[in-house]
């Protein structure tokens, strides 16, 4: 069983979690568990998700402090969270500040990068707005999150 699966989602709060480190020879890469909403209480809406994926991943990759290491954006498929995989070896700790300030960025978003029916597979299936207002009450929870949010519970 991988790992992720045997985190009790029953304990899991919304947070920010390093969900595996992977090494090959002399090459790191951390995987992110973002977690915006309780697991099995909570969802967000396949478009929601999909318009914070367009969001996050044009902003991280051109306007974070990390944007040379991110390998990776994207949503679970239990609607809950979001995947980051970053180059080089992490902590939650360390990325906190980034990624609060990644999802206020995206809050503020006035249009939706590669959103059009050249640029997307799906370009129809977008909500901005409630993108914006997940990425506000985010941004403010995690910036006050504290190693309960930041660690896998036992």
């Amino acid at each position: 069983m991988i790992p992720s699966f045997k985190v009790d989602h029953t304990k899991l709060k919304p947070g920010l979690y390093v969900s595996r480190v992977d090494k090959w020879g002399m090459e790191t890469a951390t995987t992110f568990d973002i977690r915006v909403c309780k697991p099995n209480k909570d969802m967000m809406s396949p478009a929601v998700a999909h318009t914070i994926e367009h969001l996050m991943a044009d902003y991280l990759r051109n306007d974070s402090p990390f944007s040379n290491s991110v390998l990776y954006f994207g949503p679970m498929g239990c609607l809950t969270g979001f995947y980051l995989i970053l180059k080089g070896t992490w902590t939650s700790k360390l990325i906190k500040e980034m990624i609060v300030e990644a999802f206020k960025a995206c809050s503020l978003s006035k249009t939706i990068p590669g959103a059009s029916e050249v640029e997307c597979g799906n370009y129809k299936l977008n909500d901005l707005k409630g993108a914006k207002e997940l990425c506000d009450m985010f941004s403010v929870y995690l910036s006050t999150a504290g190693p309960d949010k930041l660690n896998y519970p036992d």
